[in-house]
């Protein structure tokens, strides 16, 4: 089969059977005619151990610049494409001859909590471009949605209620829960806009007279996030990804089990969540302070 042709048969698959987003799609596309380019794949007949083998060669030469979470997601990719493959019968290299490289776990950063207290206070004003930021920072510390989630929402929810079903990665629905200051925050947002638009945030024009431009977008939440921990002070960058590792952290911090929260950000892999448990690890903490150097007392 032609290598071009088993790729968009690939892709169909992943948009139709598998519901991955958009930019999974996107993604796995890079990587796959990345791979098919570099080793001149016409057929799939063509794939075999060592052009394998000469691609991971290549992605981890300096000059390609390519960290090492990236390298190893590519080879993700290439398994899972013969994972397909081999579910389809066609007949090319096992998916479990390609061994997955050991990456180093991921350093989660951790705002302190004074900071993100600073960080949520720092809209002022009552301009309902303020009021939004407020009620877009409480929201995405309230409930740890990921920036997209956020930017999705629509307007009409049950704010007494206090819960939001949420649509996440491959089409999943959850509940997520806000807290008494997301909703307050929220409420003066809402009572603050004069229009009946769908999308819960907005953007907004700059200017005396600032116009609606439609549904906000991820990178306008980012630009205003990294204004904010400015405002309040924060060395570093501050990513509303980072806000999500802050409430799963605080919620673990605070006694929470690594399912529950696993559930409240949507993984759909615990160790995905057990991420968190090496800067939370209570249990760890107090054996320390129990038993280390205790002949020195």
């Amino acid at each position: 089969m032609d290598a071009k042709e088993a790729l968009k048969n690939f892709l169909d698959y992943l948009d139709v059977e598998k519901n991955r987003s958009p930019a999974t799609r996107r993604n796995y596309e890079r990587c796959l005619v990345r791979f098919i380019r570099q080793e001149n794949i016409k057929s799939v007949s063509d794939i075999s151990e060592p052009s394998i083998r000469s691609f991971r060669v290549y992605l981890a030469n300096p000059e390609v610049n390519l960290k090492k979470r990236t390298q190893a997601y590519h080879v993700i990719v290439i398994r899972n494409f013969l994972k397909y493959l081999a579910r389809e019968g066609i007949k090319t290299v096992t998916p479990e001859r390609v061994e997955l490289p050991q990456i180093p776990e991921r350093q989660i950063k951790i705002v302190e909590y004074d900071d993100v207290e600073r960080l949520l206070n720092a809209p002022q004003g009552g301009s309902l471009k303020s009021l939004r930021d407020r009620a877009i920072l409480e929201t995405l510390f309230s409930t740890g949605m990921r920036v997209s989630e956020l930017c999705s929402l629509d307007r009409f929810i049950n704010l007494s209620r206090g819960e939001i079903t949420i649509r996440g990665k491959g089409e999943k629905l959850r509940v997520v829960f806000l807290s008494d200051r997301a909703r307050a925050a929220i409420k003066n947002y809402l009572d603050k806009r004069q229009d009946a638009d769908e999308p819960l945030f907005i953007s907004i024009s700059h200017g005396k007279d600032p116009k609606i431009l439609g549904r906000i977008n991820p990178r306008t939440v980012q630009r205003l996030v990294n204004k904010y921990a400015r405002a309040a002070g924060i060395t570093g960058k501050v990513t509303p990804h980072q806000l999500r590792h802050q409430f799963a952290t605080d919620l673990l911090l605070n006694g929470a089990d690594l399912r529950s929260v696993q559930e409240l950000l949507g993984h759909s892999n615990i160790s995905t969540t057990q991420i968190y448990t090496h800067v939370t690890n209570r249990e760890l903490k107090e054996v320390h302070k129990s038993f280390h150097g205790r002949r020195l007392r």
